[in-house]
């Protein structure tokens, strides 16, 4: 049996909640911006009537208003798109129970095992668009198809408030015409790369030979030339199904400048134990680290190293993130923003020692310290216990050292 798949992603999602419940806003152009004040003053989302102006999204305040001097800017209030977008995941299980997320405003459905209930997924797409406008009133568009990547692609070709279909009959003509960055999997710098290798459009990854493909990305080559041909057979995972993160990290944008590394380590001390406590809710272990640095000029560079011991230890993830800071960054300019991410990650059960050299009594004892840290904090407040070196003024946007991590699969 031909699958039937739709993806349903919310229209400017963050920017039509705040419109739906302003509705003095519907005819201004308007965007759901960071603040400014704590150096996040980035467009998230803007309204049709700001598109019409050239607004994009990750542009800056300064960079939107100049192309739209009536620009209205309002706070992000994601307690309320959370809200939101469980309220539309409800209507699409009324419908089916494969379900899955992909963001907080897209979600994958399978339909094939609803067809005789609810008719073609053509016909249950017609339905989620009506329900979403008149129950929650927001909007949606969807794209139908026979796998998730081509469903995906459909639902970027209509805006707002639109259906698209992407068959085995038609896919060549929709599909194949399209930038090939456009493809799911192919980023910018990707397709910059193919474009020099003169693969400009899907249709001419599609028709390239694989083993020609692959010999320049490898498995990753394969994969963009099997999504280009509708070769794709990816499930879709049930709603609920808790699918291992491939990396666990945090990054931030400080409040003022760092100029040296005395500034630098508590910062690195703070996102380390953030992903730390990540990693030890998810039961994993990181065997490489990788550092992003993010300088005030917003030129952006990033190091990776493979841990000698997997570790989720915070002392140990810090010190390998000052590590690779003192020996790669070269203080051309000061820094403005830090990340680090645990990627290679291992379940709990696999900690084992790796070498001769490193005390395994040692790790044990520092887990059970950090959990212990973490029950204290859980009963009594993320304030209740702090390390020496963190309780000094963070050059932190206030109140980013008490919210809860958002422990979404990544």
């Amino acid at each position: 049996m031909e699958r039937s798949i739709l993806h349903c992603d919310l229209n400017n999602f963050f920017a039509s909640v705040e419109c739906r419940d302003h509705p003095e806003l519907n005819s201004r152009p308007v965007a759901v911006c960071g603040s400014v004040e704590d150096r996040h003053g980035i467009v998230l989302a803007k309204n049709e009537q700001a598109k019409q102006f050239g607004v994009r999204t990750a542009e800056t305040v300064w960079q939107a208003k100049k192309k739209c001097p009536d620009l209205l800017v309002v706070p992000p209030h994601f307690d309320r798109y959370i809200y939101f977008s469980n309220m539309v995941k409800q209507i699409y299980l009324s419908y089916t129970d494969q379900v899955e997320p992909f963001g907080i405003d897209e979600c994958w459905l399978d339909v094939t095992g609803s067809n005789r209930l609810f008719g073609t997924g053509q016909k249950i797409a017609e339905q989620i668009l009506a329900r979403v406008k008149l129950e929650l009133s927001l909007t949606v568009s969807v794209g139908v198809s026979f796998n998730k990547v081509f469903a995906k692609l459909g639902s970027d070709m209509k805006k707002p408030d639109a259906m698209t279909v992407i068959t085995r009959e038609n896919y060549r003509e929709k599909v194949w015409p399209l930038p090939v960055d456009a493809l799911l999997g192919v980023g910018r710098t990707t397709g910059k790369r193919l474009s020099t290798m003169g693969i400009k459009t899907i249709g001419d990854l599609a028709r390239t030979d694989s083993k020609y493909v692959v010999s320049s990305f490898g498995k990753a080559g394969y994969d963009m030339w099997t999504n280009a041909n509708g070769l794709n057979c990816s499930e879709v995972l049930p709603n609920g199904v808790y699918t291992a993160p491939k990396s666990i990290g945090n990054s931030i944008t400080c409040v003022h400048d760092l100029f040296d590394i005395n500034e630098v380590w508590p910062v690195l001390l703070f996102l380390a134990e953030k992903i730390s406590f990540r990693m030890r809710d998810a039961g994993l272990i990181a065997s490489g680290l990788q550092l992003s640095v993010k300088d005030n000029r917003l030129h952006a560079s990033q190091h990776q190293m493979q841990l000698e011991v997997p570790t989720r230890l915070t002392m140990d993830l810090a010190c390998a993130a000052k590590e690779m800071f003192l020996n790669g960054y070269h203080w051309t300019c000061p820094v403005r923003a830090l990340g680090i991410s645990g990627f290679a990650l291992l379940p709990e059960s696999e900690m084992q020692q790796t070498s001769f050299f490193h005390s395994i009594l040692r790790d044990e004892k520092m887990e059970k310290l950090e959990d212990r840290m973490e029950h204290v904090r859980d009963k009594y407040g993320k304030a209740s216990v702090t390390r020496a070196a963190l309780m000094r003024q963070l050059p932190i946007p206030a109140g980013r050292e008490k919210k809860s991590d958002m422990r979404q699969n990544q």
